[in-house]
């Protein structure tokens, strides 16, 4: 009620209607202005011994009502991160999944082709092998047919003259060059003197008089050429220089 009535009393007065517009302020007395004072000493004193757990909450409270705003925004900011984290984790692991799909399927292929090559190794040296047992065997099946010849030949001697029976090796002889050709087997035509170590070998040698370099004395055996290669080189009887004493 002190503080209606001084509230009143401190109110400003006007002037009637008509009057000059004077504001006049009603000091207060003495009595009134102390009561005030007390009441505000009063609550000063009361707040300081207010103990300091209570003193906190109520900073925290205020503190509390001051962040508030911030504390609102950090979650909206949190979930945002959160959801683009979650969208990057979902396209990582569709990569992964792609890749290790990708991984599954060129090891297929690796191992396929390993083992398509492994089968085709196997088959080749099979191939191999049965080439190399079988592949004479168009020429001796034609070579047969010359031994067959000869074995005529040999129980028909007693029953032909000397002359019949040359003929009939002569033939032979004739059917088995013949053989040999169509293999690419040809004779060393060349009977030159001069002694060549690259078609001829020395089987037995000779010395003489007057020579200056080896000659081919006699030819013991023909040479022969496998296509354009060696196949067996003359065997010869050569004529050397005579060693001086």
């Amino acid at each position: 009620m002190v503080d209606q009535n001084n509230q009143e009393r401190g109110k400003k007065q006007q002037t009637e209607p008509g009057e000059t517009d004077i504001i006049e302020f009603i000091p207060l007395d003495h009595n009134e202005q102390g009561e005030r004072e007390e009441s505000e000493t009063k609550s000063q004193e009361r707040e300081e011994t207010l103990p300091e757990e209570e003193k906190k909450t109520t900073a925290s409270g205020v503190k509390s009502e001051e962040e508030k705003p911030a504390s609102a925004e950090k979650p909206e900011r949190e979930s945002e991160e959160e959801a683009k984290l979650k969208h990057r984790l979902k396209k990582k692991e569709a990569e992964i999944k792609s890749l290790k799909k990708e991984r599954d399927e060129w090891k297929d292929k690796y191992l396929r082709s390993l083992a398509d090559m492994e089968n085709m190794r196997k088959r080749l040296d099979r191939e191999r092998d049965e080439f190399t047992r079988f592949a004479l065997a168009s020429f001796l099946k034609e070579l047969l047919l010359v031994i067959d010849d000869f074995e005529r030949a040999l129980v028909a001697k007693d029953e032909t003259d000397g002359r019949t029976f040359q003929e009939g090796v002569a033939m032979i002889h004739r059917r088995l060059m013949d053989l040999l050709r169509k293999q690419g087997v040809t004779p060393i035509e060349s009977e030159s003197k001069q002694f060549d170590p690259n078609i001829h070998q020395a089987v037995f040698t000779e010395e003489a008089e007057g020579m200056e370099e080896p000659e081919v004395a006699e030819y013991l055996a023909k040479g022969y050429w496998l296509h354009d290669r060696l196949l067996r080189p003359a065997l010869v009887k050569v004529l050397v220089p005579k060693k001086r004493p």
